[in-house]
């Protein structure tokens, strides 16, 4: 599992870069170009580097300041034949698919925490499937909802903003999360009401739902479902996994208790209304608290730059702009 960087950066601070990026263990490729950046003027390097070790040369660049001065691209090729890139696999340590790189994480939980229309249409939609799979007491339509909730990209990002303190990334998160969901129940509320009237279905509808009952009984299993959701949520997210059917356990109580609070407070069905409400608080919270734990948990276990590697770093970068 190797990854790609591309580093851009004045030619007086590029001797000093590539002399990091060689003696960076895990580094397979280095490759300079040497006037290729235009636009800011600088050289290009290019390192193929096995995944466990981007985050400690990720930490040594930012030392250096290169984001101040240029960039870091990354990029994960589909497919290398090299025997370099074999052997610095080897030599790095861990293994790719447990090396947490911070700034990637922080970048996918911050594309999807923001409050957009896209964000909302989702929350919208999900709501009104678990709606109609809780009036119908189907099963299959309480899934499709789990499928298609949106609401774990602020969930995770709440969780990366206190880990990492960026206070800014988990107040986007909490407003996403604070106006989608109220958004999606209103409309859920609104479809509930103008169905009655219509016959789509009964007002004992609730009475008949034996396959939801799980949606407003609030108990010790439901905290255990959040916390292995956010469990497997955030180490998806880490180790770069398929979304889709982490999306629908993440959702297992959050979008359909959403529906049913929304129906049940058209029905007048007060107490279970209560329930799912609660049901629905729990699970955010579990899903947010497991989730920061595995991202401390990761954060314990990292070794980070040792100070005097880092005070170095900042001489060799003051004598080349010197």
């Amino acid at each position: 599992m190797v990854v790609q960087l591309r580093i851009c950066v004045p030619s007086d601070l590029s001797d000093v870069t590539v002399k990091t990026c060689r003696e960076q263990r895990g580094a397979a490729e280095v490759a300079l170009v040497p006037g290729a950046s235009v636009v800011p003027q600088g050289d290009v390097i290019e390192v193929l580097i096995a995944r466990e070790s981007v985050e400690e040369l990720l930490e040594k660049l930012e030392i250096l300041k290169v984001q101040d001065v240029g960039s870091v691209a990354m990029s994960a090729p589909e497919f290398v034949l090299s025997k370099n890139a074999d052997r610095a696999e080897q030599a790095a340590p861990g293994d790719g698919a447990d090396a947490v790189i911070w700034d990637d994480v922080t970048r996918q939980t911050g594309e999807d925490s923001r409050l957009t229309w896209n964000f909302i249409a989702f929350l919208v939609l999900a709501t009104q499937l678990a709606g109609i799979g809780i009036v119908t007491d189907s099963p299959i339509a309480i899934v499709g909802a789990m499928a298609v909730g949106p609401e774990f990209g602020p969930l995770a990002a709440l969780a990366v903003s206190l880990a990492t303190r960026q206070w800014k990334l988990g107040r986007r998160a909490a407003v996403a999360l604070c106006v989608g969901f109220p958004v999606a129940m209103l409309l859920a509320a609104l479809t509930a009401w103008l169905s009655v009237p219509l016959g789509l279905f009964p007002r004992d509808a609730l009475d008949k739902g034996s396959a939801v009952e799980f949606i407003y009984h609030p108990g010790p299993y439901s905290m255990i479902v959040a916390v292995l959701a956010g469990i497997a949520g955030m180490l998806s997210i880490i180790g770069r996994r398929s979304a889709a059917l982490i999306g629908v356990f993440i959702s297992v109580t959050t979008v359909p208790a959403a529906g049913y609070v929304a129906v049940a407070l058209v029905l007048g069905e007060y107490q279970k209304a209560a329930g799912s409400a609660l049901q629905l608080l729990l699970n955010l919270v579990g899903i947010v608290v497991a989730a920061l734990a595995v991202l401390l948990f990761y954060r314990m276990v990292y070794r980070r730059v040792p100070h005097g590697v880092a005070r170095s770093l900042r001489r060799q970068r003051t004598r080349s702009r010197g």
